[in-house]
């Protein structure tokens, strides 16, 4: 029988077990080939910042920082002189000028020690052969490329309004709740996304939808770059859904619009003519609370030659709701004649999109399945919750991209 089984399972007499000593030579000579390789690390992360520090040192080029220091060397001088105080509107624009200035070198004086330290780190991690300091090189070099990559866009916004608040105007399409619906959407999304960047926005005009939503509001962003940032938004937004207000439960297709512009400085020239003007007063007809007012407070603006409508009601009185109409008049009739200017040069430009019905900037997919795509750079995120909820940094910043290399994927 023992015969009989060697001859069956000849390959048995191979396999002989390896001693206790071969087992634990071999495990220490793993774990020293992983632990070589994890301090080779180190090498390559002061590699990574050696090749960075040209991009560095462009970025500050770029970010023309040495005009900085002398425009706010001349700005603090200007704030500790006497009489800074007289004229308040202009003080607090000079003292916001100097808050953008001192946060932009700080911001590089920051970028600039960040570097230094991980390559402190590299070098001890390196010579001590400490491994625990690699999550934290990890962690610091990611932070640093993003936040370089952050700054390099800002040298991207290099419009004459760029550096303006925004004003930001929604229009539910046609659809009727879902549209409207839709459009409040949009209003959340991009609240929150100022609120990520510490931005600030007013309520400028909200007219409710008739069950959900609402058909129209209009609100301000206020911040550096504002403008830069948001001008790609502008364009028709597409929202695929099955629709909460079907009983039925059916795929519905919306879509609203949503029109970007600059907030114009008072010193631009404008020429508006009064007898061009239509302004009609109503009461508000918010969502209640404080901003509505029981007296017809509300202000619409007509520009008859153009057809422009703007209108404001939050203000709690009709000349200073005039005043905001006023405001986003000019800064309308300013946006048209560059978009003539524009339409003249666009094959510069490199591309010009339709801004209408059926020619949406981006599609927002909740079903059959989850997908933000934008039409014309072809970056997409299926993180639609996050999208939502304001995370909009990754379709600015391929839109500023595209838009400075004419990389588009629509042509």
């Amino acid at each position: 029988m023992f015969r009989r089984f060697q001859l069956e399972s000849p390959r048995v007499a191979l396999y002989r077990p390896r001693s206790f000593l071969y087992n634990v030579k071999v495990t220490v000579k793993l774990l020293k080939s992983k632990v070589w390789y994890r301090l080779l690390q180190f090498d390559e992360y002061k590699i990574k910042l050696n090749n960075l520090l040209p991009a560095l040192e462009d970025l500050e080029r770029a970010l023309n920082l040495d005009s900085a220091v002398k425009e706010l060397d001349l700005l603090d001088a200007e704030s500790a002189a006497d009489g800074f105080w007289d004229n308040l509107e202009k003080s607090q624009k000079t003292l916001q000028r100097i808050k953008v200035l001192r946060g932009k070198l700080e911001a590089q004086q920051k970028r600039r020690s960040l570097w230094s330290d991980l390559m402190t780190l590299c070098e001890m991690g390196s010579e001590e052969e400490d491994l625990s300091l690699l999550p934290e090189l990890e962690t610091g070099f990611a932070s640093l490329s993003e936040n370089m990559e952050t700054a390099r866009l800002q040298t991207l916004l290099t419009g004459e309004y760029d550096s303006a608040n925004a004003i930001l105007t929604f229009h539910a399409g046609a659809g009727g709740t879902e549209a409207q619906d839709w459009a409040q959407m949009l209003y959340r999304m991009y609240t929150r996304w100022a609120e990520r960047h510490g931005f600030t926005y007013q309520v400028l005009d909200y007219l409710d939808g008739d069950e959900a939503g609402m058909k129209s509001a209009t609100i301000l962003i206020q911040g550096e770059n504002a403008y830069g940032y948001l001008k790609g938004e502008h364009g028709v937004h597409r929202l695929v859904r099955v629709s909460p207000f079907d009983a039925n439960a059916r795929r519905h297709t919306s879509f609203a619009a949503l029109e970007v512009m600059p907030e114009i400085p008072d010193d631009v020239e404008v020429d508006i003519r009064p007898e061009d003007i239509k302004m009609d007063v109503f009461r508000s007809s918010g969502a209640g609370g404080q901003h509505v007012n029981k007296t017809s407070s509300a202000v619409r603006l007509t520009h008859i030659p153009t057809g422009v409508v703007v209108a404001c009601q939050t203000e709690r009185s009709q000349f200073q709701n005039k005043d905001t109409c006023m405001r986003m008049l000019r800064s309308r009739l300013i946006q048209i004649k560059t978009q003539e200017h524009l339409e003249k040069i666009s094959d510069i430009k490199g591309i010009q999109l339709k801004i209408e019905w059926g020619s949406q900037i981006r599609s927002y997919v909740f079903m059959p399945y989850q997908l933000v795509k934008d039409n014309r750079t072809a970056y997409e995120s299926g993180n639609i919750s996050s999208v939502m909820d304001g995370d909009l940094d990754g379709f600015i910043n391929a839109f500023l991209t595209a838009q400075a290399t004419g990389s588009w994927a629509t042509k």
